[in-house]
């Protein structure tokens, strides 16, 4: 690494990943540009994972990387085991890294030419190959799981992610390198929002959020996986629709609030026009989450709220606009 590039950290969370972090491991080691340091942050495992990390650590000072193991008893859980690793990188660029997945060789060096190209950018994340628990490749890419269009892509690509962002979350943790700068105003971690869309969607309000086109990480596959991919058939779709609503709108109007709130708190960073769609996406989902329990009886706040434009611009457009329509009440909130 020569002096005007920036130091990278590598934010490594683990669990009982004796089974894959050497590999991990190994992958990031003989990248075409290695990290300057790796922060290790361990949620309570109860195998070998401390202990392959630490026979690893040697290999990277060799290299000139440097290792800090962090253990966490009792475990934090996912989202909080993430936030105490990234806050204790030192490095100019974090890069998020799990546990489970391989490091295609190029792919810090890609995400350190875009930083340095653009001086605006906060978060980055790839597309990946999603493979077996083998490392077998599945024959499809992170990108075509998620079932990301090419409108949402071009819009991403021109500035527009945050209109992408306020349908759905398109970013993958694993995939994304962030500026230490969107650290320091991306946490803590607010509940219920997950560390990487919470990161992508205060990326994207600030407009410093893209992403690379390249395949840069092997993306696991299995049963143990905390949050994984899976690409619905149209069997699936078409079940989705019908399952119980519960309290899945409530949820969603709520993080929008949480959103609201973090983004205001960020003051004159936030341009009034972000803040005024996050405005507009909370009333559309407070007024979904008030329909009525009988389904004959949405049809008419569903045609009214669909006439508003605010299920293309702040849901999945007429996927959910079914949904609302087709899925029966479910249970009743305990509260």
């Amino acid at each position: 690494m020569t002096t005007d590039q920036p130091r990278v950290s590598v934010a490594l969370c683990t669990h009982n990943g004796s089974r894959f972090v050497e590999r991990q491991l190994e992958s990031i080691l003989v990248g075409e540009l290695l990290p300057t340091e790796i922060v290790v942050s361990d949620d309570a495992s109860t195998d070998d994972t401390v202990g392959i990390v630490g026979a690893m650590t040697g290999r990277f000072a060799s290299a000139g990387v440097a290792v800090v193991v962090l253990e966490n008893s009792p475990a934090l859980g996912v989202v909080a085991n993430f936030e105490r690793a990234i806050r204790a990188c030192t490095g100019d660029l974090v890069a998020l890294c799990d546990q489970d997945d391989v490091w295609h060789p190029d792919r810090l060096r890609v995400a350190v030419e875009a930083f340095g190209r653009r001086p605006e950018l906060l978060l980055l994340h790839s597309d990946a190959r999603l493979v077996d628990a083998a490392g077998t490749p599945l024959g499809l890419t992170l990108f075509d799981g998620l079932g990301i269009s090419a409108q949402e892509r071009s819009a991403i690509h021109d500035g527009h992610g945050f209109d992408a962002l306020m349908r759905r979350n398109l970013v993958t943790g694993a995939t994304a390198v962030i500026r230490r700068e969107l650290a320091g105003l991306a946490v803590p971690f607010p509940a219920p929002w997950v560390h990487d869309e919470w990161l992508a969607v205060v990326a994207a309000a600030l407009g410093g959020l893209d992403f690379a086109e390249e395949e840069l990480v092997d993306y696991r596959q299995h049963g143990a996986n905390q949050i994984g991919v899976t690409k619905l058939t149209p069997v699936g779709k078409i079940r989705r629709l019908f399952e119980p609503r519960d309290d899945r709108n409530v949820y969603l109007a709520d993080r929008a609030r949480v959103l609201l709130a973090g983004l205001t708190a960020l003051g004159e960073r936030v341009p009034p026009e972000v803040l005024a769609k996050v405005a507009a996406k909370v009333r559309h989902l407070d007024a979904r989450a008030r329909l009525p329990l009988p389904r004959l009886l949405r049809v008419v706040p569903v045609v009214a709220e669909a006439a508003t434009g605010r299920y293309r611009l702040y849901s999945r457009g007429h996927l959910d606009i079914a949904r609302d329509l087709l899925q029966p009440a479910g249970r009743p909130s305990a509260s």
